[in-house]
Parts: structure tokens; C-alpha cells; sequence
């Protein structure tokens, strides 16, 4: 491998091609603990894409396998490292290239992390909606190769909808360039949606064209409390019933409540026997905002909420949202953590949290369920001493359980962190086997070596090893 080495120092400087395994270990795994992942001969961070052309290039004729690498903060393994790859890491393309506020774009390197593209589009009154819960350090290529979702979901969608074009560097070493700047366009198939969501498997995004909004108004906040989550559950089905759009609806669990409040050190206002809480916001602005709050707390009590309250002070409204993005943070005081990510129909969100509190008591483990309401993409996450193997195989069999009641109430296995290198069964078992060929003919016609990202998201040979019972 020596000869490949010093082909990549040659195509990105030395001091762009890491060996040293103390350096590279680093970049063996994402965020989740249960996804496999091995060593790799060397980690490179290009700045630009005749770079990355240059590793594509010298990677296939050698026959190393290419990972695709954002900031880590993945909770799928897809950006996982398998052993003797070269990983690709992104980090250092982070320009952004052009901000066009008339024609409400921006064009950026994967490299952008995503909060810091918020705050330049900010100055120009324009807004990027896509807000994972890592916004304020994974970046846009991780974003786009696992199609990222967020708070923000239930009015803005997930990161694809924000997407107008890409550059991407195929398996020989071409650029291909999809989509448009315009607001419409039809010609040919949509390659640009191909490529999102493919996590590195398809080829390597070097530039994202991104559509823009008008900066929204500063949110109004409404936090719920309810005794029963399956009140909550038909406040959510209520508030999508008749109509009503929040910029955020999220629903927290009594065990998130509570390792919340511990962390903070504060009450959240749900009182004693919160089952639930829900937090909603507009971002409509005015009265239009003061109209939809008024509408979701007026349907939360008319289901029997135990506490309505609503807030247009940023402040108040700021911490009640750090709250809920402090769960994991939160659950880490009673140790490590591995989250799921489910989607389950809106009216079955209460059935699928029913669910977690039963595998819970079965495996003797702490699980805790956040998510998104507005979308039914649910984070059940479950808590267990890394130490004890005994722990591990139940968190293991907990995650998959999960899994299981997702698909069971018509849902799937994963509503935005992508299938990469954990769920990778469960693709073939919610698919089925007709899609799993032509994902594997689209594979084998852009990869036909399977350079990149072997193994993520699903295996170009037969089905691998039956999923756990």
C-alpha cells in the first residue's frame, strides 16, 4: 500500500494523509456503538474536488475501498471505517461558496457545518431549514448522504427538500453535476434525490446547491402536560386533523422528563405523574402565530391536558427547546446511550411508546423515547453500562425489539439517520426483495467495483445473517 499512500500525499499534500493510529482511530466510528467498524490504511482530507477525483481515481486502481466522512455525528454507522479503506473526510471543504439571496440559494462545500450556514443566511434574511439535533456540528455532506431531518420536519421536511442540485465525484473519478438553480425543473431523471440519502455509496458530494426561505419570525412556544401518553398521542392526531402546520411539535416521555430536569437542574413545568409533555412552536408570526398556539392548546385541553402553557418571550421559549435537545446529554449520567429511530403513522405514536415501556421491562434496561410529533419520527434510546458485556447484548436485543414494533405498527426502521451499517437486515425486511435488486442494480451500475462505502446500507451479494428474534 505504500505506492497508494504516496499517490494520495501526492494528490493532497502530506500533511493531508493521516497514518499515525493514534490520529486515525478516531475516525473508525460514528456515534452509534452497535455498528461494526475496522481500521483504515489512512484518513485524507482533500480541500476541493480535483482532490477528491485524484483519491477516487488512485483508491479504484488499487482496490481500496473510499469511506465517505463527515463530522461523525451519525447515529447509523454509514460512515463507518472497514478495514484497510481509505476514509474520506470531508472537514476541511467547508466553504461557503455563494449565498444568492434574490434567487434564495446558497452554494457550499460538504464541509459547512449546518448551523454556521444558518447564521450566514441569516444576515441576508434567508433561512436553511434542515436542524438535526447536531446542528451546531455535523455538516451538510453528512447531512445530504443520510438525508438528515430534524425539529423542524412537520412544516419544512427533511433535508432533501431543501436540495436543488449536487457535484458529485463518481466511482471513475468524474464530476457529475445534478439538479438546477432554478425554483422548477423536470429535465431528465432526478439524479439529485439518487444521491441524497445514499450515504457515500453512489459516490462523493464535493458541492450542494441549497434552496432558501425567508427568514421565519421568532417563534412562539407551547408546552402540554398530560397524565397518559396516549392523551398526548390524541392531542398529536387532533392537531393534524384540523389542520394545523407548527414550525416544531415534540414530545418528550416521562423518563426523558426526568433526566432532563436532573441534568438542568430545573422543573420543566410538567409537574408530578407527567406521562408526556409536548412542545409545539410557530414561527408564522403575529397574530397568525398567536392563532395556531391558541388552536393546539385549546385541543390540548380539550383532551384532558394537565397543564397549557404558551409563551412569546425567546427566552423562555430558547430553554424550553434546550430541554428537548438535551436528552441525550441528559441520559448520560446513568450511562452510555445507543438511540433508535423510528417513524411510526402519527395516530400510533402513543402505541409505539407503549412498546418501549414494555421492551424496557423486558431487558431490564432504562429507555427513554423523544421525537419528533409533527412527523411520528420517534428516538427511543436506551441506556446501559458499556462495561458489562450481559448489558451490551440486552441493549442490543432492546434496539432491535424497537425495530420490530416500528415495522409492526406500519412504519419503518429509520426516519432520518439513514440504515448505514447497523440496520442493514432491516432494509432487506422492510423493502422486500424486489427493491433490494434494483437498489443493488442502481449500485452496480455507478460503483461497478463497490468502491465506495462497501457494506453500508446493504450488502451487494446475498441477504446476510437472519435478524435477531
Amino acid at each position: 500500500m505504500s505506492t497508494l499512500l504516496d499517490e494520495l500525499r501526492a494528490a493532497v499534500g502530506d500533511g493531508a494523509v493521516l497514518v499515525d493510529t493514534d490520529v486515525t482511530e478516531s475516525y473508525r466510528r460514528d456515534m452509534m456503538p452497535l455498528a461494526p467498524h475496522g481500521a483504515p490504511l489512512a484518513v485524507v482530507l482533500p480541500r476541493s474536488a480535483t482532490e477528491v477525483q485524484a483519491v477516487v481515481r488512485a483508491c479504484a486502481a488499487a482496490g481500496v475501498a473510499i469511506v465517505p466522512r463527515g463530522a461523525g455525528s451519525g447515529l447509523s454507522g454509514a460512515a463507518n471505517a472497514i478495514e484497510g479503506c481509505v476514509v474520506l473526510a470531508m472537514t476541511r471543504m467547508n466553504e461557503i461558496v455563494e449565498i444568492d439571496p434574490d434567487n434564495r440559494l446558497a452554494v457550499v462545500q460538504p464541509g459547512v457545518v449546518n448551523l454556521d450556514l444558518r447564521g450566514a443566511v441569516e444576515k441576508h434574511g434567508l433561512f436553511y431549514p434542515p436542524d438535526p439535533s447536531s446542528y451546531d456540528w455535523c455538516t451538510i455532506g453528512g447531512n445530504l448522504s443520510t438525508n438528515a431531518g430534524g425539529l423542524c420536519c412537520v412544516k419544512y421536511g427533511v433535508t432533501t427538500d431543501s436540495v436543488l442540485g449536487l457535484e458529485v465525484v463518481l466511482a471513475d473519478g468524474e464530476l457529475l453535476r445534478t439538479g438546477r438553480r432554478t425554483v422548477k425543473g423536470v429535465a431528465g431523471y432526478d439524479l439529485t434525490k439518487l444521491f441524497v440519502g445514499s450515504e457515500g455509496t453512489l459516490g462523493v458530494i464535493t458541492q450542494a446547491t441549497l434552496a432558501l426561505r425567508p427568514l421565519p419570525q421568532a417563534p412562539g412556544t407551547m408546552v402540554a402536560a398530560f397524565s397518559a401518553v396516549e392523551t398526548a398521542g390524541e392531542a398529536v392526531s387532533r392537531i393534524v386533523r384540523e389542520g394545523i402546520v407548527p414550525s416544531l411539535m415534540e414530545i418528550m416521555d416521562a423518563t426523558s422528563i426526568a433526566a432532563v430536569e436532573a441534568h438542568l437542574k430545573t422543573e420543566l413545568g410538567a409537574g408530578a405523574g407527567c406521562a408526556a409533555l409536548l412542545i409545539c412552536q410557530s414561527d408564522s408570526g403575529g397574530e397568525a402565530a398567536r392563532q395556531e398556539l391558541r388552536a393546539i392548546e385549546q385541543v390540548c385541553e380539550d383532551v384532558g391536558a394537565d397543564l397549557v402553557h404558551s409563551t412569546f418571550d425567546p427566552a423562555e421559549g430558547q430553554l424550553l427547546l434546550a430541554a428537548r435537545r438535551a436528552v441525550l446529554t441528559a441520559l448520560e449520567v446513568y450511562g452510555a446511550w445507543m438511540t433508535d429511530d423510528v417513524c411510526v403513522p402519527r395516530t400510533r405514536i402513543a402505541e409505539l411508546i407503549a412498546a418501549c415501556e414494555r421492551i424496557s421491562a423486558e431487558v431490564g434496561l432504562r429507555v427513554a423515547v423523544v421525537g419528533h410529533a409533527g412527523d411520528g419520527n420517534m428516538h427511543p434510546t436506551i441506556v446501559y453500562d458499556p462495561t458489562s458485556e450481559d448489558q451490551f447484548a440486552r441493549a442490543t436485543v432492546a434496539f432491535n425489539d424497537i425495530l420490530a414494533a416500528g415495522l409492526e405498527l406500519g412504519g419503518t426502521v429509520t426516519g432520518e439517520h439513514g440504515i448505514g451499517k447497523i440496520k442493514r437486515d432491516w432494509l432487506e425486511k422492510e423493502i422486500g426483495p424486489v427493491a433490494m435488486r434494483t437498489h443493488r442494480a442502481i449500485k452496480a451500475a455507478l460503483d461497478p467495483d463497490n468502491v465506495f462505502n462497501p457494506g453500508s446500507m446493504f450488502s451487494m451479494t446475498a441477504a446476510g445473517p437472519p435478524i435477531p428474534a
